[in-house]
Order: C-alpha cells, then sequence, then structure tokens
C-alpha cells in the first residue's frame, strides 16, 4: 500500500525525467555537446579549431591545439563537445586475434636516430595512451614494439595498427603477422634488422642476455644487441616477433650418427684461449662457447647448433677403409685415390693396389681437425702423401718378383712404418694391406713359362713318385696276396719241424725199446740156447747123438705138420702124362675137400 502510494508519488518526476532524456537525445548534441561513446568504440577528437595552432612538425595536439587530439574518448556519454567546435570520430576497437601479432606504426613523435630504422618502445599503455607516448618522447615511424592477441583502445589518429586483415595494405603477407613457430627438430637462425652495427671481424651479434628470445626488442637494443646474423638461436616453439625487427630462418638440428662424434668449429664467441696444452703444437682448442676447435666434441643425438656461423665436422669413429685402388668406400674419403704406380729395382714401373685402415678415436677428433681441417683433409694432404710415397721409396729396394714371392713382409714393413707416421697426427693406423699387384705383361709372360715349366717339373716328379709309390702298392698287394701262403708255409715248417722233433724222439725211443727189446731177446735167446744146448748135450748124452737127431727132427715134422707122403702122386706109367694127371688129382682133390 505503501509502494503504490510511493509510486503515485513519484509519477511526475519519471515524466520529466522521460522528457529530459527524449531531449538530450534530440537536441543534447545541439544544446549540451554530448556524446555517446559504445563499448566496443573509441571516440577520436578532432577540435575544430583553437586560439593556438599546433607547433611545426606535430599531427597530434596535447595543449588544446586545433587538430588531433592526444585523448580518445572512452565508452559513455561525454559533454562539451558542440558539434560547431568538435568533430568525434567513432571507431572501434582494435581486436589482434589468437596467434597473430599486430604492428604499430606511429604518426606523431620524436624522430627516431639515424643509427636505428624503429622507434623505441615508451610507457604509453601498450599504445592506448597516445598523451604518454608523445610527453615519453615516443618515436615517429615504425614502432620496435607489438601487439599481441588482445583487445586495445587505440587512438587511431596517431597510431596505425597493422594486422593480418590489413597487411595487404601495407605491403606485408598476412603470414608475417602470425606467431613465429620454430618446427621440432629445427632451430631457428636469427638476424636482426636493428641494433648496432657488428664489430669489425666478427660475422655475428653476440649473445644478449635479458631481451626473452628477441621478444623484448627494446631489451636487446639496451643491452648493445647487433643488427645483422645473431650467435643466439631460438629453439623449438611459439614466439612474439616484430618482422620488423627480427627474422627468422628456420635450419635443422645438427644430427651426430652413431659412430661419429662431431667436432665444432665456431667462428663466433669468446676470446681464444688455446687450453690444448703445451705437447699439442700443431692447433689451437678451446672450451665450448669460445672461437676456434671445441675441445669437447659432440657424441651421437641431435644437437642445437647455429650452422650459419658454426661448422661442424662429422668424424667417424669406427674402422675406415681407405683404398688406394679403382673402388671407393662408401663414405667418399678415397674418392680421389688411385692404384700406386712404383718402379722396382730391377727398373720395372707396376701399379700397386693398397688398403689402410684407421681409427680416430672421439677425444683424438678435435686435434685432428684442428691440425687437418678436415677428414678429407687428413686423407688427401696426410694419408695419401704418406702412404704413396712409402711404397715408392720402398720399392726401389725390390725386384718386382720380390714383392710378388715376399708380399707378406712388405705388407708387414708397410704397416710399421706407416703406423708410426700417421701416429703423429693422433691417427692410430690398424692394418696395411696389399692388394693386387700389376707387374709388366712381359715379365709376367716369362715368369708364367718358368712357372709353367716348374710346375710341369713338379708334375712329372710327382707322377714318377707315383709310378713307384704304385709299384710299391703292388708289391705289398703281392705280398699281402700271398701273405696266408707264406703263413701256412711258416706254419708247415714249425708243424713238419714239431713232427720231426716228434719223429726224432719217436724213433729215439723206438730205438732205445727196440735196443732194449733186443738186449730182453737176446737174452732170452741166449737163455733158450743154453736151455736148448743143455738139453742137446743132456739127450746127446742120453740117446747119442744120431739118436737124438732123428727124435728131434721127427718132432719137428709133426709141431710142423710137415707131409712126408704128397697128396695127389703123379708117375709115368702105362703111357700117360703126368703133368696132366697131377693137375687132375689137385682139382679132385680141392672139390672133396
Amino acid at each position: 500500500m505503501n509502494a503504490m502510494v510511493l509510486l503515485g508519488a513519484l509519477s511526475p518526476w519519471f515524466g520529466f525525467l522521460a522528457v529530459v532524456l527524449v531531449f538530450l537525445l534530440f537536441f543534447g548534441p545541439l544544446v549540451l555537446g554530448a556524446v555517446l561513446i559504445q563499448e566496443r568504440q573509441v571516440g577520436i577528437v578532432v577540435k575544430r579549431f583553437a586560439t593556438r595552432a599546433l607547433p611545426p612538425g606535430r599531427f597530434v595536439a596535447m595543449g588544446g591545439e586545433a587538430g588531433y587530439q592526444a585523448d580518445t574518448l572512452a565508452p559513455g556519454l561525454h559533454f562539451g563537445y558542440w558539434r560547431w567546435q568538435y568533430r568525434i570520430i567513432k571507431v572501434p576497437v582494435t581486436v589482434v586475434p589468437q596467434g597473430e601479432i599486430a604492428l604499430v606504426l606511429a604518426a606523431d613523435g620524436a624522430a627516431i636516430p639515424p643509427e636505428r630504422i624503429l622507434g623505441k618502445i615508451v610507457e604509453c599503455d601498450n599504445y592506448q595512451d597516445a598523451r604518454k607516448f608523445l610527453v615519453n618522447d615516443g618515436e615517429k615511424g615504425r614502432q620496435l614494439g607489438i601487439l599481441t592477441a588482445g583487445t586495445y583502445r587505440i587512438n587511431v589518429a596517431l597510431f596505425t595498427v597493422i594486422t593480418s586483415a590489413t597487411a595487404a595494405e601495407h605491403g606485408m603477407a598476412p603470414e608475417q603477422l602470425l606467431l613465429q613457430r620454430v618446427e621440432p627438430d629445427q632451430v631457428g637462425v636469427v638476424t636482426t634488422l636493428d641494433g648496432r652495427p657488428i664489430e669489425a671481424g666478427e660475422i655475428a651479434g653476440p649473445v644478449i642476455p635479458g631481451h626473452d628470445n628477441f621478444q623484448n626488442s627494446q631489451a636487446f637494443i639496451d643491452g648493445g644487441g647487433r643488427r645483422g646474423l645473431q650467435e643466439q638461436i631460438l629453439l623449438s616453439g611459439a614466439w612474439n616477433l616484430n618482422p620488423w625487427f627480427a627474422q627468422v630462418e628456420q635450419v635443422p638440428m645438427v644430427q651426430i650418427p652413431i659412430g661419429y662424434v662431431g667436432v665444432v668449429i665456431s667462428y663466433v664467441g669468446m676470446a681464444h684461449e688455446d687450453v690444448s696444452g703445451v705437447e699439442f703444437k700443431h692447433g689451437d682448442l678451446v672450451v665450448a662457447g669460445h672461437k676456434g676447435v671445441w675441445v669437447t666434441p659432440l657424441y651421437p643425438g641431435k644437437h642445437p647448433i647455429n650452422t650459419r656461423v658454426m661448422k661442424v665436422e662429422l668424424v667417424p669413429t669406427t674402422n675406415i677403409v681407405l683404398n688406394w685402388a679403382t673402388r671407393t668406400e662408401a663414405h667418399h674419403y678415397d674418392e680421389k685415390l688411385s692404384s700406386i704406380t712404383v718402379r722396382s729395382k730391377d727398373g720395372f714401373a707396376f701399379n700397386l693396389d693398397v688398403a689402410q685402415i684407421i681409427h680416430v678415436g672421439a677425444l683424438d677428433a678435435p686435434k685432428v681437425i684442428s691440425r687437418v681441417g678436415s677428414m678429407q683433409n687428413l686423407v688427401d694432404h696426410v694419408l695419401q702423401p704418406i702412404v704413396g710415397n712409402y711404397f715408392r721409396n720402398s720399392a726401389q729396394d725390390y725386384t718386382v718378383l720380390d714383392f710378388l714371392s715376399a708380399r707378406s713382409q712388405r705388407q708387414a714393413e708397410a704397416a710399421e712404418h706407416i703406423r708410426a707416421a700417421i701416429g703423429a697426427y693422433d691417427v692410430q693406423a690398424i692394418d696395411t694391406l696389399i692388394g693386387d699387384i700389376n707387374p709388366p705383361p712381359a715379365l709376367m709372360e716369362t715368369q708364367t713359362d718358368r712357372k709353367i715349366a716348374e710346375e710341369q717339373r713338379k708334375t712329372y716328379e710327382v707322377q714318377e713318385a707315383a709310378q713307384k709309390q704304385r709299384q710299391q702298392l703292388v708289391r705289398q698287394t703281392s705280398l699281402a696276396d700271398i701273405q696266408h701262403e707264406v703263413v701256412g708255409a711258416e706254419q708247415g715248417v714249425n708243424i713238419a719241424e714239431l713232427k720231426a722233433n716228434a719223429n726224432v724222439k719217436q724213433a729215439a725211443g723206438d730205438a732205445e725199446a727196440t735196443r732194449l727189446r733186443a738186449l730182453g731177446e737176446a737174452e732170452a735167446i741166449r737163455a733158450t740156447g743154453q736151455a736148448k744146448a743143455e738139453a742137446y748135450r743132456a739127450g746127446v748124452e742120453a740117446l747119442g747123438a744120431q739118436g737124438y737127431t732123428v727124435m728131434q727132427l721127427m718132432q719137428i715134422v709133426g709141431e710142423r705138420n710137415v707131409r712126408i707122403v704128397p697128396d695127389v702122386a703123379v708117375s709115368g706109367a702105362n703111357g700117360s702124362t703126368g703133368l696132366v694127371d697131377g693137375l687132375l688129382g689137385v682139382l679132385l682133390r680141392r672139390e672133396t675137400a
């Protein structure tokens, strides 16, 4: 209820305010000089006339002079800007998209010193405060400072902002106003376009601290940065760089393969200070960051090296084979080498193929490069004359046939000499190998004939020896074939000897038995004879000699069945034949028996 009463009391005032607003809307610019600036607008004030004129060379007024004013109108309602005295230009705010930058061109300010080409950076709220810019002696022309991604209220009467959308109007490519991106495995080689000149004798500007990788260009200038090629590089990433101040070239990182080291030869850096020591008299070595050959090599991997001011010499740390022949290895260090022509003691010229195996240690690589400059120089200026001259000199002490017949000895002598010679260059000689030896054809033809004759002689000797051996084999084969007969014969002889011995022994035994038997029989006969004699003597004494004899005869006839009368008696009486009768009688007797 109270609220309704209150609203009823205020109703006349609301009506009055509405009338005032309508009046201001239509008549305010004329009566009160009112100006309304929207949120995304900037009001540029132009004063049509004033009692004071701008100083010579000035374009923006700071003390109420006629012309463009340094101060702008922020969003809101502003009074006192009558149209008959001021012209208000409403411009949109400046927007720099993400991933881009914007360049600034100042139409007023102090003159840029002749030794520089870009206006210095002064405190002016990123060019949004034109008065501060001019008070702080901001310089007209292209500016070192840039605008990064964001929204800015810029007095376009004093500053021209170049974005990718308006780049073509100012003779630039839109991509120049993008963030400077350095891709992975790449490094950015920077060339600055402003700063002090590079000192005499130098090829690049030194490293200047505190400029945030060239993004704070004023810090670079104040730190004594030099215009031109820079020693410092940009690594992978996105950078807010002013293309009027710095240009970036992307180059690959230096890659050191497995089996190699990289010796850095720097043409920029701190003053040269040799750290090679008194024993190394043929070159200079420096620590990293100094000008010269770095004592520490780069090991296998990727390294961010500025190859515009440094050189990386690859040095193989594996064994390297160099051929003095028509063949070339993959590294091509021996591409210019060819067979060595030598002259022997007997006056013959012939070609000699040689292979030299060398090794350069990782820690010795900087010494080698400091001494000779590169691996190719090592081959061309050191190894080629050492190896070639050694064989030319040594060949004069031997004949061609000496090289052919005593090749391994010549190779051992060469390896020993070359090892000592190139060791003075911090290079290890692993081995020296003699390849093909190409003597004169005429000498080789004679040598070939001689060799053929010698081989034929050896062939004949071998054939003769083979024949003798074959004869011996036949003899041995024959002996082997009759060996069983010989063995049988030998066994027969042995058996015969054993039988003979047995027979001898048996005969001796039989003889002894016979002798003994004979002795026994003799004794028996003697005893018998003596008995018979005694009996004869007794019979004779008893019967008398004649009577005893007749009795003995009769006894013998009876014991022996001696027939006194024949079985068949044949007579020749009565004219018969006696022989026939005898035969018939015998037959008749057999039939009846």
